[in-house]
């Protein structure tokens, strides 16, 4: 940590990497003068363009965080967490996913218990502010939210070991409310990755409409999702990994299969897997637009899950400086849409799609872990 705070500090110092607020305190008194109008006219476009396709935020840790805190109020702002209704709206935030992840440990009765206490919570965080949130459970109650005022609120990802390896638990939380699992951390999908188990999960998940999350998940598990799964897969935390090597950040290899099986990989802005700066963040959206294609890129503020973030993006209402920089960089509105609504309301559709088919073709499954796997 010592030497992620160094690199953060010491980023602005250095001429390669300095972003644009840094190159116009740098620059003499009239190229300054000139520099500051043009950064404050994108920082404008990036605004407007914004205010028509917000963005769709895929990993929020808000639900742990405010478990820890004694009062809040995210209506009029809260300065113990990076996330509330007025910074949501500073940064155009029209949806976000809220994380049920626990944390590492917890395993069986607690995992499914905490889950289920993490899932009450969010509900009870948007009833308590409904001026500012609601709950969403597809793509078109997204865009009804937005189109009343509202932040919509996503139930997931949640951790796989809440399932205590049945699938009627899997039902269960679906029906209330959860549209994300991520497949790690359980005997089923493991680093030799899926078992005969593990593959009736994910074929269950495709009918009942709940994407699979591979953010974390072995090369294993990950190919084998990909070659099983029906519906899009989404990785809710993933960068690229050739420009920094975190492990849970994707290979060229993966994020072209990623391209052709038409799933998301949603990149976090946090220090640790993509960078220290705002252009660093811009330079992994660059390579996964290159790789995979701009239908299969998407953000994740992964705010308040305890992680540093780059400079210029602190909290939910940063997001208008990561666009101002990728308009500087020529990204054409078309994909910056796809980038900041699009691509996660394609993915829910096509999941609900998958999912109607699915149920047409065969009955909530009933299978054990004991009989497929012993």
């Amino acid at each position: 940590m010592a030497d992620l705070q160094d690199e953060l500090h010491t980023t602005a110092e250095v001429g390669g990497l300095e972003g644009p607020a840094a190159a116009v305190r740098r620059a003499g008194p009239e190229l300054r003068t000139e520099e500051a109008a043009a950064a404050s006219g994108t920082l404008e476009r990036a605004h407007a363009f914004l205010a028509t396709h917000p963005v769709a935020d895929g990993y929020s840790g808000l639900p742990w965080a405010l478990r820890h805190l004694p009062w809040y109020d995210l209506e009029l702002g809260e300065s113990a967490v990076d996330t509330d209704v007025p910074r949501l709206r500073e940064g155009h935030v029209g949806a976000l996913f809220w994380s049920l992840h626990l944390p590492e440990g917890l395993a069986g009765d607690r995992a499914i218990g905490a889950t289920l206490e993490q899932l009450d919570l969010v509900k009870t965080v948007v009833q308590v502010h409904p001026e500012g949130l609601r709950l969403a459970f597809s793509a078109g109650q997204i865009t009804d939210a937005r189109n009343c005022g509202r932040i919509a609120v996503l139930l997931g990802p949640a951790g796989a070991p809440a399932l205590g390896d049945s699938l009627g638990i899997l039902r269960a939380l679906h029906s209330l409310g959860l549209r994300l699992l991520t497949l790690s951390g359980t005997s089923w999908a493991s680093p030799t990755g899926l078992t005969r188990f593990g593959e009736e999960v994910v074929r269950e998940l495709n009918r009942l409409g709940v994407l699979p999350d591979l953010s974390g998940a072995s090369d294993a598990t990950i190919h084998r999702t990909l070659a099983v799964s029906k519906a899009p897969v989404v990785f809710t935390r993933s960068a690229a990994r050739t420009l920094r090597p975190h492990p849970s950040n994707l290979p060229d290899d993966v994020l072209a299969e990623l391209g052709v099986a038409h799933g998301l990989c949603l990149v976090p802005l946090t220090a640790e897997q993509t960078g220290p700066s705002v252009r660093d963040v811009a330079d992994h959206l660059d390579h996964i637009r290159a790789i995979a294609g701009p239908e299969c890129v998407g953000l994740s503020g992964t705010y308040d899950s305890g992680t540093a973030h780059p400079q210029d993006l602190a909290d939910a209402s940063c997001y208008p400086h990561l666009i101002a920089e990728l308009l500087d960089r020529g990204w054409p509105e078309s994909d910056l849409a796809l980038l900041t609504w699009g691509n996660v309301q394609r993915v829910l559709r096509s999941a609900d799609f998958t999912a109607r088919a699915a149920q047409q073709r065969r009955e909530p499954s009933t299978a054990k872990i004991a009989e497929l796997d012993s």
